[in-house]
């Protein structure tokens, strides 16, 4: 499968690249700083750019979104995700994953007791560019999933993880690996169960 990462440079995106390279799949990467993780083919470029998202998607078989916000543009998350499902729509490119974050899209209902509240109060500001972010995946003609992480941490992976919908019984609590976060992205961009679902993910 040939996979686009849009801010696949570092973080969540990087450990999917690797895990994605080493499971024999092709990876492009977009990176506003030109950044890239070995064997991977980099577009350096600002995705919230339709020229670069269009060249981002093409040829793609799935494309994931892991970028983060940028200083001095509030929405920066919600302006790429905007870009890039135009330009898959324009392209004919189907499968989309996008990484969110827990307490989006109603999601803290999620989060145990007084840590929903938390996240909401201390989030807001990226929380809402994640809610506009997701609005624009839903309302597209994509094949997408949404994940929603907690806390994110780099250490060592566990190897596991509890995915649930906001819909199923159960709150996640603590935080996550991103290796076992992309290890989670890579199994669900190959599984169509989760297409069109949003999913949050914790360790436990």
């Amino acid at each position: 499968m040939k996979i686009t990462l849009i801010g696949g440079s570092h973080g969540t995106g990087a450990a999917l690249a690797s895990r994605a390279q080493q499971a024999g799949h092709e990876v492009t990467i977009v990176s506003r700083s030109g950044g890239s993780v070995p064997g991977a083919r980099v577009i350096t470029g600002d995705a919230a750019e339709p020229a670069t998202a269009a060249e981002a998607v093409s040829g793609a078989d799935a494309v994931v979104i892991t970028v983060g916000g940028a200083k001095g543009k509030p929405l920066q998350r919600t302006a790429v995700t905007r870009s890039v499902v135009a330009a898959m729509e324009a392209a004919g490119t189907r499968r989309l994953l996008v990484q969110s974050s827990l307490g989006a899209g109603g999601s803290a209902s999620q989060l145990p007791g007084f840590f929903g509240y938390v996240t909401k109060v201390l989030l807001a500001k990226p929380l809402a560019d994640h809610d506009q972010q997701e609005a624009v995946v839903q309302r597209s003609t994509l094949d997408w999933t949404i994940v929603r992480p907690t806390g994110l941490t780099d250490k060592e992976p566990l190897g596991r993880w509890t995915a649930l919908e906001v819909t199923d019984e159960g709150k996640l609590t603590g935080s996550i690996p991103r290796g076992d976060l992309a290890s989670f992205m890579l199994e669900a961009l190959e599984d169509d169960w989760t297409i069109g679902k949003a999913l949050g993910i914790s360790s436990r």
